[in-house]
């Protein structure tokens, strides 16, 4: 699980309201109108914290003839809430340890002559030591906009939304309002 959706579930969560809405809704699926009488607020308010939690997937909504009644997504409400424990342990990243023959002969089995990458391989482990190998020249605690991190990754392949991609999902890099940065080594699936 990325570590902004963790984050921004957390965010979303730090709030009265919200959490109030959510206690309702786990004694069963309410309708606007209702929520906001048991709550002593507008009808608009509480659509505005309805809104945030259908945006971190909690909440969704089914419509019974004219009325729209909100459920509460109990698994994913649980899944979310236990995620952070697992940032701590190998669950969030599994890491491999490999000899650095091992990951040159890799390197060398998926880079040509010219340094570019040949195709990004199927296999996990592969695939991760590859994406550590194209960051290397990349500084931890520099800030690189994605027209860099693009440039950067060019050099290597030409599909750089997917190889972009694959570096934030795999934990090796950050990214927040088009801003990437080198998440710490320690943190990597491979080092």
């Amino acid at each position: 699980m990325q570590l902004n959706r963790i984050v921004n579930f957390h965010k979303t969560l730090g709030d009265t309201t919200r959490i109030r809405i959510i206690s309702l809704l786990k004694l069963g699926p309410h309708h606007g109108q209702a929520i906001a009488e048991k709550l002593g607020l507008k009808p608009p308010t509480i659509s505005h914290h309805i809104g945030k939690l259908k945006e971190i997937d909690i909440v969704y909504q089914r419509r019974d003839k004219n009325t729209i009644y909100f459920y509460l997504d109990e698994r994913k409400l649980e899944r979310m809430s236990v995620a952070i424990n697992k940032i701590s342990g190998d669950q969030m990243v599994e890491h491999f340890d490999l000899t650095a023959e091992d990951s040159a002969k890799i390197i060398r089995s998926f880079i040509d002559n010219n340094g570019k990458l040949k195709q990004l391989p199927a296999q996990r482990k592969k695939r991760l030591i590859l994406l550590a190998y194209m960051l290397r020249e990349l500084s931890h605690g520099k800030q690189y906009t994605e027209k860099e991190v693009n440039e950067h990754i060019l050099r290597y392949h030409e599909d750089f939304a997917s190889i972009r991609r694959e570096f934030v999902m795999s934990h090796f890099m950050y990214r927040q309002d088009g801003v990437y940065e080198l998440n710490p080594k320690e943190m990597w699936p491979v080092r």
